[in-house]
């Protein structure tokens, strides 16, 4: 879990949201949003905390309908995402960020910075969403397992996820199963997937003048590697790390910092 002692909530449009802010007025240190994938939380970047607490100010929410933030009863779009991250950025009075997203957190990321181009200075998309139309066997049982959230199935979606299955820890698992399991969790988790049908293409959008890193797994098998080559954006780095799957931030966090450092 992310350092408690830096775990806080703000009410973003009457909505209760959890985040992370490791936030000090007496450092002027650079603004680092970090958002995480479809069914996740702020407790995803746990382990790349201590690595880029003391050099960034990170913030880190839990995106409403996710984790342990409020999940009313709308129509999850990528609009209302972005709107609500919009909000939550303005209410804490940052400006001139960089955004690191994951995954479904990296679809947004990059919607974002089309919307607010001047308001990003770096972007980072890790095992993007965005351009795959199709629903890969793994995330099938992602799926599965966010629907009928049994240790069974929940263990097995994450050992597909990931390339090393021994790395997948039972904290993990039962936290997933918790959240799963709170009211309007499943509503939130198929309302965002759905609603992807009906979101316009990216190839024809990425026109954006802001500094972009694309890292991604060789091995993901959630969102296969190949299209990485789809994110054409002109001023944009892909990075590719052998022997990992879906969550380069996770199970090879070394490099992963390494790579983001020398980025940012």
């Amino acid at each position: 879990m992310v350092n408690a002692y830096h775990i806080k909530t703000i009410e973003v449009e009457k909505y209760q949201i959890r985040y992370y802010d490791n936030f000090n007025s007496s450092l002027n240190l650079p603004p680092v949003l970090l958002l995480h994938g479809l069914g996740g939380s702020a407790d995803r970047w746990t382990q790349v905390v201590p690595y880029l607490s003391g050099k960034y100010r990170l913030i880190i929410p839990d995106i409403i309908g996710f984790g342990y933030s409020e999940k009313p009863h709308v129509e999850y779009t990528v609009d209302f995402f972005i709107n609500f991250i919009k909000k939550f950025l303005n209410l804490l009075n940052v400006s001139d960020i960089n955004i690191i997203g994951s995954s479904y957190g990296g679809l947004l990321a990059l919607e974002y910075a089309i919307k607010y181009e001047a308001e990003i200075k770096k972007l980072v998309l890790v095992s993007p969403a965005g351009m795959m139309r199709y629903v890969s066997t793994t995330l099938k049982h992602y799926i599965s397992a966010a629907l009928y959230p049994t240790y069974e199935n929940v263990l097995r979606a994450f050992q597909e996820m990931i390339y090393d299955s021994n790395m997948v820890s039972e904290e993990s698992i039962q936290d997933f199963i918790n959240r799963m399991n709170l009211p309007n969790s499943k509503y939130a988790f198929m309302s965002t997937l759905m609603s992807f049908n009906d979101h316009p293409k990216l190839t024809d959008r990425l026109k954006i003048d802001i500094p972009t890193l694309i890292i991604w797994g060789r091995k993901d098998k959630v969102i296969p590697v190949r299209y990485a080559k789809k994110f054409k954006i002109p001023n944009s780095k892909i990075v590719l790390l052998d022997h990992c799957g879906h969550y380069p931030h996770i199970e090879k966090i070394e490099e992963f910092i390494r790579i983001i450092l020398k980025f940012l």
